[in-house]
This record gives structure tokens, C-alpha cells and sequence, in this order.
């Protein structure tokens, strides 16, 4: 795949794909690299990952430019990916030894306890819209761990992929520890999960990567942690503030230029405020700050690749067509670069693609609820299960509706949101297993039981 610069449509930096031999090379460097790495002491691992957090932020002006150049992030959003990432780092280095740590379990042994070794070499396939906070996000805790990392990275952003590797040269890290495999070849990638190297694999991306993926994993029995799409639910009941929620709402529907899984994509309103706050949301969408994402001011960049605009565009005019209503938006800015107009459609309901389809761009659905247990069934009305969150001035009425969302994650009178200390999947179409916290922290680790008797 040619790099282009979705801002300009110019032509950026190609990498050539690393030929077969190559990929051997450097599959068998991170074997064997976790040969060693694994007997490496906790408090040294945990040592470069500093180091990893301190290499982010002293690069941090030259990686946010990279991914502004490849993906089109605004340049402000990516300097905050460096920051999360470093953040990240810092996190898991200081709580890992406790998180590691063997459990002692009360049993009729002597002594019985639980520890958490290492897998080996992960696979990770990994996505172009964050490029850096999805790899660190679950890379921290997976070599923290004593875990080795393979990086299959999006072919539209390699100058990331290559700089994520010398960040953990320049870090310390021993050789292998984390090695770049330059595929933009998916048959190529997806053979990787049966060799015999690859312990264990985790991917975030579509549906259709993840099952394909899954299925080649099941046949071999590896273990799996999947990050797939999502259509998160946005529900607004009715004793919000009206005007502060709609702001909300439209910076959790266009966070990353509205490419994010866990951005807010259907907003479930109850009937008595709908109006009102979808007049609201068209008047917020509609003063985003849409250009250069190099220029520290603007606050929506152009979408990625051109198929994802038109594929967006589709959606939005199917919808339409099946009834939907637009008040703002809804077509491609006419100027170089692959932007798309903050977009709201309301009289949004189950059978139209925008609420159907996960629309990973500045488009914002506007679904009425007649209740708030109809808001819950529309909320749950997805093949999606990733995030939600609601917004009440009362947070105890908030709580029992959160207990019955079919999602991995809920917030309340917040944004969806990833955190270091917090575990963060999602359920149904949106994957399984959990990155961050202390549970994501043990996914890729074989979690041992050790009994001693009396002899």
C-alpha cells in the first residue's frame, strides 16, 4: 500500500515490505530473545520501560509529526498519544512488580500459590489510527510481563511501525524484544499465526480481521485477545444540561477525527430533550475547526485513506434515502485532502447503516428513546458491545442502567475512554479478552497454580 498523506493526497515515505528470509530473520531474533528476557528480574524489565516513557517524550515533536503525516492526526492529538503512551509506560513499571507478584492461596497444601509466567512472542496486528497508543497500550504490560512482541503495524503508517522499534533500541531493550515485521500482505501476516514461534496474538481492527484471525488461532490453539469496532451509545436522559452535554457529545463523537473505536457514534436521547439537544449537537458539530492538521488550532483532520471516506459517505446516504433527517454536514469538503464535513442525522432508527454499521468518521446518529428502558434496548440494539456512557444530573439513576449494557465498558457523565489503571474490551462483535490494568496486565501470561505438599 502507498503512504499517502491524506491532508495534501501527496505521496509520503514508502518502506518496502520486508522479504520472507527477512521476516524469518527477525521472528527467530524475538525467539529467541525471550529465551532470555523471561529470566530477566521484574524490577530491570520494568527499568526500560522508564526508559521507554523518557525516549517518548524526548521524541515526542518528531513521532507526533510522523503520525500527523501518515494518518492525518492533528497535531495536538498526537502529541497527546506520545504523552498517553509515555504515561502508560510509567504506569505499568511502577505497579507491574505488585501486579506480577505470586499469589498465595489458602488450600490443603503446605503451600499453594498462583504466579503468572510469561507466553512468549506475541503477535501483534495492529491499526493505523492510534498508531503508537495501540501497540504501548497492550506492549507495556506484555514485556513487562517477560513477553517478547512481533509488530505487524497498518501498512499506511510505517514510519510509525519503524520508529516504535528504534524507541525500544534507544530504550535499552535487548535486541528482539521488539522486532518490526514490515507486511502489508494480510495472507502474509495471517501465516504468522501458525508458526511455531508465535505464542499467543493480539489484534485490534475490523470484524472481519479479527474472525479470520480467531479462526486461524483456534486451529492452532493459541490464545487471543481481539479489539475490533464498535458503535458506541451515547444516552442523554432528560434532566441534563442541555447545551454543556451536546459539547461533549460532539468532542467524543470526533476524538481522532471521528476514527476511534470507542468514540460515541449513536446518541440515544430521551423523547422529551431529543430535539433540543440534536439542535444542540448540529450547532456544536458544525463549529469544529476543520483543516491542516499540522496547524496546532485545528481540531478535525481529514480521514485516513480515500475508501474511508467514501465508504463513510455511503453510509450517510443510505441512511438518508431509508429516512433519516440532515441537520449539518453530510459531504466531502471540496479542497485536496480526504475531509469529510462534521456530520448529524437524527430520525435515526435500527435498519439504517448508520446505526447498524460502526461509521468510523464525523458522523453523529441522533436516536430518540421513548424511556429510559427503551433507551437500554436501543442501546443494546448492536452487534457492537465495546463502550457506552451516560449522561444524568443524577449519577445513582445512572448506575443500575450501566448494570444493563451489553458493553465492556461504561462511563458516566464522561467520554469513553482508554486508561492505563482501568481494563478496557469489549463483548459481542467488539472482541474478547482485556488490555490495561491489572487484568489486561495478566492476558498474555500463563497463569500458573503451584501446590506443595508435605514431602
Amino acid at each position: 500500500m502507498p503512504v499517502i498523506n491524506p491532508a495534501t493526497e501527496l505521496p509520503g515515505t514508502d518502506f518496502a515490505d520486508h522479504p520472507s528470509a527477512e521476516i524469518d530473520h527477525r521472528l527467530q531474533l524475538a525467539h529467541d530473545a525471550g529465551q532470555t528476557w523471561c529470566d530477566t528480574a521484574i524490577g530491570d524489565r520494568c527499568g526500560k520501560l522508564k526508559n521507554l516513557a523518557a525516549q517518548l517524550r524526548r521524541q515526542k515533536t518528531a513521532l507526533a509529526a510522523t503520525m500527523t503525516a501518515e494518518m492525518g492526526k492533528p497535531i495536538v492529538a498526537a502529541e497527546g498519544e506520545v504523552e498517553k503512551c509515555a504515561a502508560a509506560c510509567d504506569y505499568v513499571a511502577e505497579h507491574a512488580p505488585r501486579m506480577l507478584a505470586s499469589q498465595p492461596i489458602n488450600s490443603d497444601a503446605r503451600r499453594s500459590y498462583v504466579r503468572f509466567d510469561p507466553l512468549g512472542v506475541i503477535l501483534a496486528i495492529m491499526p493505523w489510527n492510534f498508531p503508537l497508543w495501540q501497540l504501548f497500550r497492550f506492549g507495556a504490560a506484555a514485556v513487562a510481563a517477560g513477553n517478547v512482541i512481533a509488530l505487524k503495524h497498518a501498512p499506511n503508517v510505517p514510519g510509525c511501525a519503524q520508529a516504535i522499534e528504534e524507541l525500544f533500541a534507544a530504550a535499552g531493550f535487548p535486541r528482539g524484544v521488539l522486532v518490526n515485521l514490515r507486511l502489508a500482505d494480510n495472507a502474509r501476516a495471517q501465516a504468522l499465526v501458525s508458526d511455531a514461534r508465535i505464542a499467543a496474538i493480539t489484534l485490534t481492527g475490523s470484524e472481519r480481521a479479527g474472525a479470520a484471525v480467531a479462526g486461524q488461532a483456534a486451529g492452532v490453539l493459541k490464545k487471543t485477545v481481539l479489539e475490533l469496532g464498535g458503535s458506541d451509545a451515547f444516552i442523554v436522559l432528560a434532566d441534563v444540561n442541555i447545551p454543556a452535554v451536546a459539547h461533549a457529545a460532539a468532542a467524543a463523537r470526533c476524538i481522532n477525527s471521528g476514527q476511534s473505536c470507542i468514540a460515541a457514534k449513536r446518541f440515544i436521547v430521551l423523547e422529551r430533550v431529543a430535539e433540543q439537544f440534536a439542535t444542540a449537537l448540529a450547532q456544536a458539530m458544525a463549529e469544529m475547526i476543520v483543516g491542516d492538521p499540522t496547524d496546532r488550532a485545528t481540531q478535525l483532520g481529514p480521514l485516513a485513506r480515500i475508501d474511508l471516506l467514501h465508504n463513510l459517505d455511503r453510509q450517510v446516504k443510505a441512511s438518508l434515502a431509508a429516512g433519516a433527517k440532515l441537520l449539518t454536514g453530510g459531504y466531502r469538503l471540496e479542497h485536496k485532502g480526504f475531509f469529510y464535513a462534521p456530520t448529524v442525522l437524527t430520525n435515526v432508527r435500527p435498519g439504517m447503516e448508520v446505526f447498524d454499521e460502526e461509521t468510523f468518521g464525523p458522523v453523529a446518529a441522533v436516536i430518540r428513546a421513548v424511556d429510559i428502558a427503551d433507551a437500554i434496548r436501543l442501546a443494546n440494539a448492536s452487534r457492537y458491545g465495546l463502550g457506552a456512557s451516560i449522561w444524568t444530573g443524577n449519577a445513582a439513576l445512572a448506575e443500575p442502567i450501566a448494570a444493563e449494557l451489553e458493553v465492556g465498558n461504561v462511563f458516566i457523565n464522561g467520554p469513553v475512554k482508554s486508561d492505563p489503571r482501568l481494563p478496557c474490551g469489549g463483548t459481542k462483535r467488539s472482541g474478547w479478552g482485556k488490555e490495561l490494568g491489572e487484568i489486561g496486565l495478566r492476558e498474555f501470561c500463563n497463569v500458573k497454580t503451584v501446590w506443595v505438599g508435605e514431602r
